[in-house]
C-alpha cells in the first residue's frame, strides 16, 4: 500500500510542477507527513532528494533545447548550496510543532503570489529584457547577456542565498523565489528563467541532500525511489496537460489547493499542541 501511495503523492507533485511551472514541490512534505505518517524533518530529507532528480530530469531537456543560461544559474545555485547547509541546521534546532506551522505559512505566500501572477500580464518577447529589470543592479548588453558586475553578483548571490536557506529548512525546491528573481533582478526572459530555475533547484537540492545526510539523518531509500518515479511520470503528464488548458486558471486552482492544505495543516500542528 504503502509504495503505491508514494507513487501516488510523487506523481501529484510531479504533475503540478508540470502543470503550473513551479510550486509544486510544497505539496511533498505535506504528503508525506500526514499521507504517509513520515516524521517531518525525515520528510524534508525526501522531499530535497525527489524535487532534485525531478528537476534535474526537467533541466537536462530544457538544456538540450539550448533554454538555460548556465553562467547565471550557476552563480545563483553556488550563493544558495551556501545557504542550505544553513537550513538544514535551523531544522535541527526548531520544535517540529514550530517547524510544520512556519511550513504552513509559506505554503499561504506561495499561494498568495501564485494568484497574483495568474492574473494576465503581457510578456516580454523571449529575447527582450523584461521592464524595469535594467533599473536593478543588474543589466543586459545588446545581444542580451547579463553584464556581471560587483553589485549585481552580490543582489542574486544574496537571493540565492535565502532560497538555499528555504530549500534546506523546508525542503522545498525554491522555484517560486527563484523564478521572479531571475526575472527581477537579472533581467532574464520568462521561459529561461524557468528553465534556469530547474537547473538552480537540482544543485541546490544536492547541497541540502548532502547537509541532511552530514546531519545524520536518513533519507529511506525505497520510499524516495517510488515517490521520485512517481513524480517523474507526473511532471511529463503535467506537461502534456499544460498545453490544453488555461495557465491562469489552474494557477488560481492551485492556488486555493495549497491554501487547503497550508490551513489543514496549520490546524492539525495546532491539535497536536
Amino acid at each position: 500500500m504503502i509504495p503505491l501511495l508514494a507513487l501516488l503523492f510523487g506523481g501529484i507533485v510531479g504533475f503540478s510542477l508540470g502543470l503550473t511551472g513551479g510550486g509544486g514541490a510544497i505539496l511533498a512534505v505535506p504528503l508525506l507527513v500526514y499521507g504517509l505518517s513520515v516524521d517531518p524533518r525525515q520528510a524534508v530529507g525526501v522531499s530535497l532528494a525527489a524535487v532534485g532528480i525531478t528537476s534535474a530530469v526537467g533541466f537536462l531537456g530544457r538544456w538540450r533545447a539550448g533554454q538555460v543560461e548556465v553562467g547565471t544559474g550557476l552563480l545563483f545555485a553556488g550563493a544558495g548550496m551556501l545557504g542550505a547547509p544553513v537550513g538544514s541546521w535551523l531544522s535541527s534546532q526548531i520544535p517540529e510543532p514550530l517547524l510544520l506551522t512556519l511550513f504552513a505559512l509559506l505554503m499561504l505566500a506561495v499561494a498568495v503570489r501564485m494568484w497574483r501572477q495568474s492574473a494576465p500580464t503581457r510578456l516580454a518577447p523571449a529575447n527582450v529584457t523584461p521592464a524595469g529589470a535594467a533599473r536593478t543592479a543588474c543589466g543586459r548588453d545588446a545581444a542580451g547577456n547579463l553584464r556581471l558586475n560587483s553589485p549585481c553578483a552580490m543582489l542574486l548571490g544574496a537571493v540565492g542565498v535565502l532560497t538555499g536557506v528555504l530549500s534546506g529548512l523546508f525542503g522545498v525546491g525554491g522555484g517560486f523565489v527563484i523564478v521572479p528573481a531571475l526575472v527581477v533582478f537579472s533581467g532574464m526572459a520568462i521561459h529561461r528563467a524557468v528553465a534556469t530555475s530547474l537547473m538552480v533547484i537540482t544543485l541546490i537540492s544536492v547541497s541540502g541532500v548532502a547537509s541532511h545526510l552530514m546531519a545524520g539523518r536518513e533519507i529511506p531509500i525505497e520510499l524516495t525511489s517510488y515517490f521520485v518515479v512517481g513524480g517523474v511520470l507526473g511532471m511529463f503528464a503535467g506537461i502534456g496537460a499544460s498545453r490544453y488548458l488555461s495557465g491562469p486558471a489552474l494557477q488560481k486552482v492551485f492556488a486555493l489547493v495549497i491554501v487547503a492544505v497550508g490551513l489543514f495543516v496549520m490546524v492539525r500542528t495546532a491539535f497536536h499542541l
